[in-house]
């Protein structure tokens, strides 16, 4: 998968608690090869365009301003709904690296860990900060279609405005952090340890011998 390390880009904002994974990506898309050239379309899909296919210009992604978003700011309990992995390609197809959340569906979150794509818990309040304006003072949330500039460090755990000069940190599994800021898998990152793995089974064999002894 890609690697995440660091992310400087523009972020919308997704009003709208329990978004679901057929909000993302509606069921009728699903078998759809994720080399369809169109497939960043169908992201947020009966949301973005009407039943002419047209696209609503009210749509914070349909707006000029923010065809290069790489960051979604979301609302509780983001891609709750079915296992459908391909909300997170959805995501992915549009560009979109990051999202942020007071919560997220528990199987959303692990399909975009999976994917390098980086899910960020913050406490609503957090995401306050991040949202206003001017985040060194104020208390205007971010009006929905206003792009803001961000910067993710996964090294540091880390997130702020380009302008603010104080971060907020979050939380990852040091193993799903690993795996990100590599570019492994689960598979990948195992294997990567191959040479220490070796060395383990040679240094425990040579102490247990009979392991290695078949017995009738």
């Amino acid at each position: 998968m890609r690697a995440f390390t660091q992310l400087q880009g523009l972020a919308a904002t997704i009003p709208g608690k329990n978004i679901d994974t057929d909000q993302i990506i509606p069921a009728r898309f699903l078998k759809r090869s994720r080399t369809d050239p169109d497939y960043a379309k169908y992201l947020f899909h009966d949301l973005r365009f009407n039943e002419s296919n047209l696209a609503d210009p009210a749509f914070v992604l349909n707006q000029p301003a923010f065809s290069r978003t790489n960051i979604l700011i979301a609302d509780e309990n983001f891609g709750c709904g079915s296992s459908r992995e391909a909300a997170v390609y959805a995501l992915e197809a549009f560009g979109i690296r990051a999202v942020i959340a007071p919560s997220f569906g528990d199987i959303f979150f692990n399909n975009c860990l999976k994917n390098g794509l980086l899910p960020i818990r913050l406490q609503q309040s957090e995401i306050d900060i991040l949202s206003r304006p001017d985040p060194e003072a104020g208390n205007a949330r971010i009006r929905p279609h206003q792009p803001i500039s961000m910067f993710v460090d996964l090294h540091t755990c880390t997130i702020q405005q380009i302008q603010s000069s104080k971060p907020l940190s979050f939380s990852i599994d040091p193993f799903w952090q690993e795996c990100l800021i590599k570019g492994l898998d689960e598979i990948d990152l195992t294997l990567s340890y191959q040479a220490s793995i070796d060395v383990f089974e040679a240094k425990h064999l040579s102490t247990a011998p009979w392991l290695t002894h078949s017995h009738t």
